[in-house]
């Protein structure tokens, strides 16, 4: 790619070379995916149920570079990526590109496979074939509603292959970080991740983004995650990127019969941040439980969609959700939950409950349920409000400034989503970030 061809976002994702990969299929699929994004642009408000609250004219006026030619070079701070708690493997990119140096993935356990898509390509290309022919994973193309997906598929040249053998159970957790470091231009960068788990095995997977300077970028990241039949998998996402970043994301999550998978998401950093989760439970008795804090400030704007479709027997799914938001940010969450036909059994759940710190500060959530099978449990609900004067004024009645009386509470209904961490250094660690975003 020409790291200096600048021009307007849609323009510059439909001019900026294709990248050859030499792969006859692999080059044709970039191609289909491109004409597919020529075809359809970029997604506006009149796909309500996806787009309504997000408005993209502003990104669409950006002018981006494609690719960061110097990014295997760039001068990294590795503490800042570092978590208490997590010391196992780590994958490092650096504006979408992979750095060895900063990656520990030489020793790895037995079970394990963990290694840069771009390596997987060289080494043995046929074997993701199918996963790179298409978009994403989980979910049909909606009408406008997958272009960054296209995208993505059609420029990612680096990600994460992630494989854990049957029965294989992975102790130490494994880190994946992806860092926007402060370039010369403003710069567009692509990764694709693919992990899987063979039936009965266990992982914990830490996600981690963070970046630096000023300069505006766009990033797009699309995971695939399968869970083959009894597997676990428990999934931290940490959100931190640098102020001006517009991060766009797509994880597509398919769970077999009696897999489970934890979730937990802190979303903090960024300008403009969107996070699409789209599960699918096709296997009987299949578990998907997510907890999520969103904290938008300054003029932040953070999307957070969140789609599980029930589609077998006794599946169960639980989601709690909080958000905060100050200043003129703007949060948006939609939690979308269907019982297929033939789901019977199933159990879902869903809430989702909102603060407003500021009188700029703007909340949009829609949670939605359909229901199309017998003997089920569900229930979702959503709240957006201010904090309780009751507890202010215990906590001022007890000597308490205001100020630390609303953080005090402000962060106990944030940490609920993070009570359950099973890394008590990690748990603090997390509430000590979340504690640090509250306004002064």
């Amino acid at each position: 790619m020409n790291p200096s061809a600048s021009t307007p976002l849609g323009a510059s994702l439909l001019d900026a070379p294709l990248p050859t990969s030499g792969i006859a299929w692999l080059d044709e699929a970039r191609r289909e995916h491109r004409a597919a994004f020529a075809a359809g642009g970029l997604p506006g408000a009149r796909v309500e149920a996806w787009w309504k609250y997000t408005a993209l004219r502003g990104l669409a006026q950006r002018r981006f570079a494609a690719g960061d030619a110097a990014a295997a070079t760039r001068d990294v701070d590795a503490a800042a990526f570092a978590l208490p708690g997590v010391d196992g493997p780590r994958l490092v990119f650096v504006n979408g590109v992979f750095r060895a140096d900063l990656s520990t993935a030489t020793a790895l356990p037995d079970g394990l496979l963990l290694q840069p898509l771009s390596q997987a390509l060289r080494d043995d290309a046929e074997p993701l074939r199918f996963a790179l022919s298409r978009p994403a994973l989980v979910g049909h193309v909606r009408e406008g509603g997958d272009a960054f997906v296209q995208v993505n598929a059609a420029s990612a040249t680096d990600g994460v292959v992630l494989r854990v053998a049957a029965h294989a159970r992975i102790a130490a957790p494994v880190q994946l970080v992806f860092v926007g470091a402060a370039a010369d231009a403003e710069l567009a960068w692509h990764a694709r991740n693919l992990v899987e788990l063979g039936e009965g095995a266990s992982l914990e997977l830490v996600e981690h983004h963070v970046g630096s300077g000023e300069q505006a970028q766009l990033a797009t990241l699309v995971g695939d995650f399968v869970l083959h039949e009894g597997a676990q998998l428990h999934h931290v996402v940490l959100q931190n990127a640098a102020t001006a970043t517009n991060l766009i994301r797509r994880s597509g999550l398919r769970l077999h019969a009696r897999a489970q998978m934890q979730l937990h998401v802190l979303e903090l950093g960024g300008a403009l941040v969107r996070h699409d989760l789209q599960a699918e439970l096709v296997g009987d008795g299949a578990q998907l439980h997510t907890r999520g804090a969103f904290m938008p400030h300054g003029r932040q704007h953070v999307d957070t969609q969140l789609a599980i479709r029930h589609q077998a027997l006794d599946t169960t799914s639980t989601s709690t959700w909080r958000g905060v938001a100050s200043d003129r940010a703007r949060g948006v969450f939609r939690g979308a939950i269907v019982v297929a036909p033939g789901a019977d059994g199933s159990d879902a759940n869903l809430n989702n409950k909102n603060l407003l710190l500021s009188p700029g500060a703007e909340i949009d959530t829609k949670p939605e349920l359909e229901i199309y099978a017998d003997e089920v449990q569900a229930a979702h609900g959503a709240t957006v409000g201010q904090l309780d004067e009751r507890s202010l004024f215990y906590l001022r009645s007890r000597g308490i400034p205001l100020a630390e009386a609303r953080a005090l509470l402000t962060a106990a209904f944030c940490r609920a989503v993070l009570d359950d961490l099973p890394s008590g250094a990690l748990r603090e660690h997390l509430s000590a970030l979340l504690i640090a975003q509250l306004p002064a």
